[in-house]
């Protein structure tokens, strides 16, 4: 095994030391497999196989270092350490030896082990050959019948590494697709955010349902979904080109917490039913968050109208960005994808005013600097706390961002006038 690759998987870029390993143990997974193909991540993720007390194993580690510790399944002994820059997953061996184990999982390029002891790299699957020629392959029929999972993992695998899969796994997949809905919502959601995330996803994606493993939790997919979500990787290409600074924006989750990102948002928009009343039903079906279907809904429902901003008032304006407010560049990717497919002219051009302005912290119409708070209305001018005071600061935004008024003074006597005129 070439020496570049035993140095990649070498204890020295452990977060923990060797010796609290015991023997025998193995590196096995994904960590494995992207050291064979060269690839890095600044977060480690790690595998461990270990033939008897893996959770004490786990423990001892966590405890030494000081790191969280999780108890992931008791019944077959799995837990995680975390530490602040790495995960590492101890499991007991299934079955009786290595082989047994290796031979349970999903494809050949995950059946392959690193033996940090003596450095050997065990392969009875031939799993190194697999990824040398960019091919995903089952183990077998059944080890993908018992975790039906598996099923859309491997799109998400293949799209991830750039694979293709071998013809006779993917018959299988099509085969077992119904098993799918065994599966809980929340184990598939997590697999279609990967699946957004990765620019080849759409395809992949498009595959998926093709082969009839989606249509059991995206209901109202169909090709011209399907479309609309390769339309949107091209609108994020053309409104990155023009803004490249977007690019980091699309890219940003939603939430601290949630790894979905604004572009996910748009891609999300894609495959469930365009009216958000039904997109939010079917978004909660499959246990999305609320921040994520809240994205969702309001790109369904503003981007038709922010397909007309360049015709709008300033006032009308001010409505849109308080509408949108931070789903702003999500919508804006999802209704230029719109156009796309509607083979509009000059598409990019009907957003570059509503894209400055939003790119602009200092434009009143996009971001409000209010002159004066509700509470100031109401000690300065007398009156009881009501949703007039909310009507008020609106008009005074408003006013502000037309440049009719810019000083606390002038908000207050502005708002005399909303008083009167109500």
């Amino acid at each position: 095994m070439n020496n570049l690759i035993i140095d990649r998987l070498h204890p020295q870029n452990w977060p923990f030391s060797l010796e609290l390993l015991p023997q025998p143990a193995y590196m096995v997974g994904g960590a494995v497999r992207d050291a064979i193909l060269g690839r890095s991540r600044e977060y480690l993720d790690l595998d461990f196989i270990i033939p008897d007390d893996a959770v004490k194993v786990a423990r001892t580690i966590a405890k030494h270092y000081q790191a969280g510790f999780v108890l992931l399944d008791a019944e077959r002994n799995i837990a995680r350490v975390v530490f602040p820059h790495a995960t590492a997953d101890f499991a007991q061996q299934e079955g009786e030896s290595l082989f047994t184990d290796l031979h349970r999982r999903d494809f050949t390029i995950n059946a392959i082990a690193y033996n940090p002891h003596t450095q050997e790299i065990i392969d009875p699957l031939q799993g190194c050959a697999d990824i040398e020629t960019g091919i995903l392959r089952m183990i077998s029929r059944q080890n993908l019948k018992d975790d039906p999972l598996r099923l859309m993992r491997a799109y998400r695998q293949a799209a991830q590494l750039n694979f293709t899969i071998e013809p006779s796994t993917q018959d299988t997949i099509r085969n077992l697709a119904t098993d799918i809905s065994k599966v809980a919502s929340e184990r598939i959601r997590v697999e279609i955010g990967y699946i957004l995330d990765i620019d080849q996803g759409t395809e992949w994606l498009k595959t998926a349902w093709e082969d009839g493993v989606l249509e059991s939790f995206f209901t109202n997919i169909n090709s011209k979904n399907l479309q609309k979500l390769a339309a949107v990787d091209q609108a994020a290409s053309l409104i990155i080109a023009r803004w490249p600074e977007l690019e980091k924006e699309l890219q940003t989750p939603i939430r601290d917490t949630i790894k979905t990102t604004w572009l996910g948002i748009a891609k999300l928009a894609c495959l469930v039913h365009p009216n958000p009343e039904f997109a939010e039903s079917e978004l909660l079906e499959i246990t999305y968050s609320r921040a994520e279907i809240r994205g969702v809904t309001t790109t369904l429902r503003m981007f038709a109208e922010l397909q007309k901003a360049k015709d709008m008032s300033l006032r009308e304006q001010y409505f849109l960005f308080q509408n949108l407010s931070n789903v702003f560049f999500a919508t804006t990717t999802f209704a230029l994808a719109d156009d796309i497919l509607k083979v509009k002219d000059n598409t990019l051009e009907t957003y570059e005013n509503a894209i400055k302005r939003y790119l602009n912290p200092h434009d009143l119409v996009a971001h409000t600097s209010p002159l004066v708070s509700g509470k100031e209305v109401i000690l300065k001018l007398n009156i009881p706390a009501s949703p007039l005071i909310g009507k008020i600061l609106t008009e005074i935004a408003i006013a502000q961002a037309e440049a009719k008024i810019s000083t606390a003074e002038e908000a207050l006597e502005f708002a005399k006038k909303v008083i009167r005129n109500s």
